[in-house]
């Protein structure tokens, strides 16, 4: 008769959620990152030729970037788990941006550019501190540009968040909030800026390797209205990423590792309702700047 008997269904309750434990939510800038990714790859015109062996483990990086008679850049990169250098030289121009791990729970960066060498132009100093479930930031900027973001996790999918801004020479302050939900399969995004600007993003993963992603932009005072679709494929050798607006504008970019070390981007842009036709070609060898992503 014991045989008869259903089992009991005490042991399938839900498990309930610890709130007090939630894990960190991804930055306040970073809330949209997996949509901007999809529909933003750096989409170029153009043939460019890159350089960039590595020393030292795979930690430093010299490059010299060739685009015929428009450009010549000569960069320097390092990346380590506590720190992470990068430096860029044009013909008139030095940039240089730092990421520095001072504990695990803060991190500083610093941006800054020297222009025909006289003007220092410290474009940016960010404090980043991660709590338990929650992040915080502030910002320093050129313009006299000062900013702070804290963004929390509120359950183990939705995370909000908010900023303010000031910016002292332009007499200008604004507020804007953020909220995030996220499950294996997509993550949706919004923020509203007191500027008036709405931005809403939606990615869905249909497999580890294909992503469709869409993003919808609108300002409620000056009315102006952007969208825009795309995908994301990736594979072992290649990465292919493309999306139409809604200007009609039908971009596409691949990326595609060659050879040992070796790999070209090829971007295409096609506007037809403007005649405007644009093709890129970049080939480089050992470069961090065009990544083909490993699956």
């Amino acid at each position: 008769m014991a045989d008869l008997v259903p089992p009991s269904t005490r042991g399938q309750v839900d498990e309930k959620v610890d709130y007090s434990n939630l894990p960190c939510p991804v930055g306040y800038d970073e809330v949209s990152s997996e949509a901007f990714e999809a529909l933003n790859p750096g989409y170029f015109k153009g043939l460019s030729f890159n350089y960039c062996p590595a020393f030292f483990d795979e930690k430093f990086y010299i490059s010299s970037t060739v685009v015929p008679v428009a450009l010549y850049k000569l960069g320097a990169y390092y990346f380590n788990t506590k720190l992470e250098f990068t430096g860029d030289v044009t013909a008139d121009t030095l940039t240089v941006r730092v990421k520095a791990v001072i504990t695990d729970k803060l991190i500083v960066w610093a941006d800054t550019q020297l222009i025909n060498g006289t003007r220092l132009d410290m474009k940016l100093v960010s404090l980043e501190y991660m709590g338990l479930n929650y992040r915080a930031e502030f910002e320093l900027g050129s313009k006299g540009l000062m900013a702070a973001t804290y963004i929390q996790r509120v359950t183990p999918r939705l995370s909000l968040g908010g900023e303010l801004f000031w910016a002292s020479v332009r007499q200008k302050s604004g507020v804007g909030y953020a909220a995030r939900y996220e499950t294996p399969t997509m993550v949706a995004s919004a923020k509203v800026v007191s500027s008036g600007d709405v931005l809403m993003t939606y990615v869905h993963k249909i497999s580890k390797k294909v992503s469709l992603a869409t993003d919808f932009a609108y300002n409620c005072f000056s009315r102006n209205v952007n969208a825009s679709v795309g995908y994301d494929c990736l594979s072992r050798m290649s990465r292919v990423q493309g999306k139409i607006d809604s200007n009609g504008v039908v971009y596409a970019i691949l990326e595609k590792k060659i050879n040992m070390g070796l790999g070209g981007v090829l971007s295409a842009i096609v506007d037809h309702k403007n005649k405007d036709y644009k093709l890129g070609l970049s080939l480089s060898y050992g470069s961090p700047g065009h990544p083909i992503h490993d699956v």
